[in-house]
């Protein structure tokens, strides 16, 4: 169960011990690996940073931690066809496929206010008009998801076919263009399963028992 530093570490102590140097010589090792020790330094800093910037963000624009809550706690789900189409190419993680997560986390998380942002103003409706119960409410998410059905796909289905040509392409670069695009075209596929399925079905469980005042 080690991964992959371990190895790299044994390999570099082994051959530090078997090969002999003349006076004034050293070995310093370079690559991948040392790339990616660097980048997964400054992403540990990064990541969270970025994650409270979206936080704080969305909370200025709904105004309410409970549809922040919302959001962030439903974007997993666009991540795992991220993970399914890496071990599906046979792809380990490295720096270029931390950013076709990050991309991949902005989208989702673009997706999910629009839909959410649907969502209020339908149920907004609904409650002006006097309907405040938990029928009204799940026919308000119907027609919120229903209204969003045609430019989510559309974004999914454009950006898909956009990253597919890169992630099947070759030539000089591809192979660092290949792990950036294969998460996102996996993750845009459970991208619409999360814009229209898992965020209204969430949605309803959480309004469900609050006040019919309360967006």
């Amino acid at each position: 169960g080690r991964d992959i530093g371990s190895y790299v570490v044994a390999a570099q102590e082994r051959i530090a011990q078997q090969v002999s140097l003349p006076v004034g010589y050293s070995l310093h090792w370079s690559g991948q690996y040392e790339y990616m020790q660097r980048a997964r330094e400054r992403l540990l800093l990064v990541v969270p940073a970025t994650l409270l910037v979206i936080a704080l963000l969305l909370y200025l624009a709904f105004g309410n931690l409970t549809q922040v809550a919302i959001i962030l706690g439903t974007v997993p789900v666009a991540l795992a066809g991220g993970i399914w189409l890496l071990y599906v190419q046979g792809y380990a993680l490295s720096v270029a496929v931390a950013v076709g997560f990050i991309a991949l986390a902005g989208v989702a998380v673009e997706i999910g206010v629009v839909m959410l942002s649907y969502l209020n103003q339908a149920r907004a409706a609904h409650l002006a008009q006097g309907e405040s119960t938990a029928e009204a409410l799940t026919a308000a998410v119907r027609e919120g998801a229903q209204r969003r059905l045609r430019p989510v796909l559309m974004t999914s289905v454009a950006t898909i076919a956009g990253l597919i040509p890169i992630m099947l392409g070759s030539g000089t670069g591809s192979e660092v263009m290949r792990r950036i695009a294969a998460p996102m075209v996996g993750g845009m596929l459970t991208t619409v399963i999360l814009a229209l399925v898992v965020l209204p079905a969430v949605y309803v469980l959480v309004y469900r028992g609050q006040p019919a005042t309360k967006l």
